[in-house]
């Protein structure tokens, strides 16, 4: 998958060059690395999440999230956190309402419809990546018949698909709409800490007091090297999740691995702490481009991702220089750069710098 204009080489610089094209590229913290080293070092214990490990984890997560009988499972990866838990809200004939930009519907492979034998997912449209209590109504009311499969579940992207975030009376508003016509919502959080760390809210807040019934918590993109957890904040639509994860390949063996993780990244805040970072640097660097001639931002920056407006003779400078970034998502035409929980204040001077000389040139 190129991140290049089209203009540009891929091998035009030996230059070594931070990734800017997705958190995915950073890599994993050092109390996330402790976390499963003291894991490792306690030896034999029991697999398939019996352990103490995958226990005090979850537990963890109810007190983070205020709701203690809520359901917690760690998966592999988000795209198996997001199908699996659609797949658990829906049958075969229903269908999922979501953002036309949305993962779930841009870039999961047809997985959810996969696990879900066949839900057929509606998009809507919405200025900056985000949903608007009045389109949704529109379009789950739009067809009733039973030649239509029939609305189930809401899927909401936290931080959305373009760098922004909903606000909590955003989602319960959403929320409003979508228990009013029998539906389920569903919080995509790949980056659900960058939002939170942005608000300044609560976790509780923005999710199950807002009216969201299944949260996908993304801590891959957040310091850890792998694997996300499912929280259901309603138990009894978790009931059966486990036999899911079994069948898809996500019950992890040696659990521990997975679960471990979560432990140092909740414990003192350490996961806003990071992700606070990341959004910290994202906007020390729309600042930045907003100050270079010719460059403009076409979205406000909320969490730790920047699009950008540049010439393609500018973004191919940019690559000959060695920087990694995306071209081909969210805004047509503009570049995304994403920050990090390692990215530093010198890996976005640097960036810049190159930027205001491709400016030059």
């Amino acid at each position: 998958m190129s991140t290049l204009p089209a203009n540009a080489s891929s091998t035009a610089s030996p230059l070594r060059r931070r990734n800017f094209a997705s958190d995915n590229g950073s890599g994993v913290c050092p109390e996330v690395w402790e976390a499963m080293r003291a894991a490792d070092a306690a030896g034999h214990c029991p697999g398939y999440g019996n352990d103490e490990w995958t226990r005090r984890a979850s537990d963890l997560i109810r007190a983070t999230f205020e709701q203690p009988q809520a359901d917690v499972y760690f998966v592999f990866t988000g795209t198996a956190a997001n199908s699996l838990a659609l797949s658990s809200l829906c049958q075969s004939y229903h269908a999922i309402v979501c953002h036309e930009l949305a993962h779930v519907e841009t870039d999961e492979c047809g997985a959810p419809e996969f696990f879900s034998n066949g839900s057929k997912i509606i998009t809507c449209p919405g200025d900056q990546g985000k949903l608007q209590p009045a389109t949704v109504e529109q379009l789950v009311v739009r067809r009733t018949d039973i030649h239509f499969p029939r609305p189930r579940v809401l899927s909401l992207t936290q931080t959305s698909e373009l760098g922004t975030v909903y606000a909590p009376a955003e989602v319960a508003a959403l929320s409003a709409v979508a228990k009013r016509h029998g539906m389920r919502v569903h919080m995509d959080g790949a980056r659900f800490a960058n939002a939170v760390a942005s608000l300044g809210c609560a976790p509780a807040e923005v999710t199950w007091r807002a009216g969201v019934d299944v949260l996908s918590f993304g801590g891959t993109k957040n310091g850890m090297a792998v694997g996300d957890a499912v929280v259901f904040f309603d138990r009894a639509l978790g009931e059966e999740f486990a036999y899911r994860c079994k069948q898809a390949g996500q019950l992890a063996s040696k659990m521990r691995y997975l679960s471990a993780p979560w432990l140092a990244s909740l414990n003192d805040d350490v996961w806003l702490r990071r992700a606070g970072h990341a959004n910290a640097m994202a906007r020390r660097l729309a600042t930045g481009l907003g100050q270079v001639e010719g460059v403009s931002l076409p979205l406000p920056t909320q969490g730790n991702v920047v699009f950008a407006n540049l010439p393609a003779a500018r973004l191919a400078h940019l690559a000959g220089r060695g920087w990694r970034f995306y071209t081909f998502i969210g805004v047509v035409g503009a570049a995304r750069f994403v920050c990090s929980w390692d990215t530093t204040e010198q890996d976005v001077d640097d960036l810049l710098a190159d930027v205001a000389s491709a400016t030059a040139n």
